[in-house]
């Protein structure tokens, strides 16, 4: 932004000082000069010698007011430039942090030293921001890159397979539909997976009340079906509880949790429980199952991006594309929401999601 040229803030300091120092002596000098005349006869004779008169005493106190003012005027502005200068120098270093941050590099910090006053609590409110800023940086360059490599692989799958096709069409058969159709369907679900990532980040939709009971018994319905293949069992408990915000991505959050709870659980004979309430001007949904046990150094990478979770359970019934948690957690940040996971002890999970309530 191009700005007119103007005083440097140390020059405004300078003199400000200089003319609070010139007010202040101006000021008393002049009561000084007030009372000393005051009591001094006005005449030209009789105690000119054994004490001086108004006349005299006025030219003598005013021309020692003069070079005191002179005196003033020089210690304030000398005095007032070299202490700007002390007290703004936190500024430059400040600036100098901003210039680097601006060119790209985020890896400076200022860490001024000493007790704590203004300064240094801007200083560590600015470093503090550059922290975030680039740990943000390096996890948006992280998730980019990891959507490109697995963008990548079913694109080249697909491209492999039309490249077999086109040099000889009689091998196009179902086998070879198939696996096309697959691929095509893993690159559609994660970019569908990316957009639904990308509108929880920015938290732009509609807000409205919304139960979280109805979203887990709309979520556990639609799953139902999947529990009863893998012989999971899957029971909803709970009481209403009504929060604020898009029903759309909530009944996505509870699907997810609840999807993955089903997914990564034991081969046969576990249990998915989904358990809603209010609980102090908070709703509550809780999430758990059973299954193998988890590292306690696992949980906490599982709402990274593409992050799977190379212990759990997986097969090609649900490959997944390591978006599950990470659009749970941006659902529940957009929300203003609080999520908590933590590994049950006898294996398994249990997530638990905090939202205001309405």
């Amino acid at each position: 932004m191009a700005r007119p040229p103007g005083l440097s803030a140390r020059l405004k300091f300078t003199l400000s000082y200089a003319g609070i120092v010139v007010v202040a002596g101006a000021v008393l000098i002049a009561v000084a000069w007030w009372y000393l005349l005051r009591f001094v006869p006005d005449n030209d004779q009789g105690l000119l010698f054994t004490s001086p008169n108004r006349y005299l005493l006025s030219r003598i106190f005013g021309r020692a007011a003069a070079i005191a003012m002179l005196f003033l005027v020089a210690f304030g502005l000398i005095g007032g430039w070299l202490l700007a200068g002390r007290m703004l120098s936190p500024l430059d270093k400040i600036a100098d942090a901003a210039r680097l941050a601006a060119k790209g590099s985020l890896s400076h910090r200022i860490r001024l030293p000493g007790k704590a006053d203004e300064f240094r609590e801007l200083s560590d409110v600015f470093d503090t921001m550059l922290e975030r800023l680039e740990a943000h940086v390096g996890e948006q360059r992280r998730f980019a890159a990891n959507a490109s490599h697995e963008l990548r692989t079913p694109l080249a799958i697909s491209q492999s397979l039309l490249d077999v096709a086109r040099q000889d069409p009689s091998r196009v058969d179902a086998e070879l539909l198939d696996r096309l159709h697959t691929a095509s369907r893993r690159a559609i679900d994660l970019t569908e997976a990316l957009l639904l990532l990308s509108r929880g980040e920015r938290g732009v939709f509609t807000r409205e009340p919304v139960d979280l009971s109805l979203v887990a018994e709309e979520a556990a319905e639609t799953l139902l079906p999947l529990a009863e293949r893998r012989e999971i069992e899957l029971e909803v408990t709970g009481e209403p509880a009504t929060t604020t915000g898009s029903a759309e991505l909530l009944l996505r959050m509870v699907t997810n949790l609840v999807q993955n709870a089903i997914v990564h659980n034991l081969p046969t004979g576990g249990t998915v429980t989904v358990h809603t309430e209010p609980q102090h001007q908070a709703c509550v949904v809780r999430i758990e199952n059973t299954g193998r046990r988890l590292a306690a150094d696992l949980v906490p990478t599982l709402t990274e991006p593409f992050q799977r979770g190379g212990e759990r359970v997986r097969d090609d019934d649900h490959a997944g594309v390591g978006l599950g948690l990470a659009i749970v957690h941006s659902i529940v940040r957009a929300h203003e929401g609080a999520l908590d996971i933590v590994p049950r002890p006898e294996g398994g999970l249990r997530v638990t999601i905090r939202l205001p309530s309405s």
